[in-house]
């Protein structure tokens, strides 16, 4: 309920057939820029989650077999890198989705809520394809760090293991670009 310019109180329905409103337009509601950026937000806060899980499991790995063979730690520092990275594809993300969420103008919403929405499934789909490769890479790179101190064949098998876990988020970031690139008109 309102006040109208009598001071009488109003409902919703005359509040807003008042003519000094703002227009509403169901296709770009004022609450359509929230969903923007939650994408944006979302994107970077999973994927960094996995990269840190992922950098710090792996990390642990690389210490407790420093101790046993320290001329290997810059061998088994792949599986830190591996998991850096995928901070970097939420990171492109959010940019790209926070460069394409635009202001009101003159009182109207000029995103709509297709925009909304595709920019909240892009950042969902990388920042949950990077929290998901983060653990992957954490865990082989932890196990596959140890193993390989103690058994040097099995580097090759860790490396490859890693780069199918890194490409989890790597589907993610490309998913998430192809939704980033779709647009809705306020029209």
């Amino acid at each position: 309920y309102g006040t109208a310019k009598s001071g009488h109180l109003v409902n919703a329905e005359e509040a807003c057939a008042d003519s000094e409103r703002v227009m509403y337009n169901e296709l770009c509601p004022p609450t359509a820029p929230f969903f923007g950026f939650m994408g944006a937000a979302v994107a970077l806060i999973f994927a960094n989650l996995g990269a840190a899980y992922g950098t710090a499991k792996s990390g642990v790995g690389v210490s407790s077999m420093g101790v046993m063979k320290p001329d290997l730690v810059m061998k088994s520092i792949i599986p830190v890198v591996m998991a850096g990275v995928l901070g970097i594809y939420g990171l492109i993300i959010a940019v790209i989705i926070g460069n394409k969420v635009e202001p009101p103008k003159d009182g109207k919403t000029m995103y709509s809520s297709f925009a909304g929405f595709g920019h909240l499934a892009a950042g969902l789909a990388c920042g949950l394809s990077g929290l998901a490769a983060g653990i992957a890479i954490g865990i082989v790179g932890d196990a596959g760090v140890r193993a390989s101190a103690q058994q040097a064949k099995l580097y090759v098998g860790m490396v490859l293991i890693l780069i199918f876990a890194e490409a989890l988020g790597l589907y993610g970031l490309i998913v998430g670009l192809i939704l980033t690139s779709k647009e809705g008109k306020c029209e």
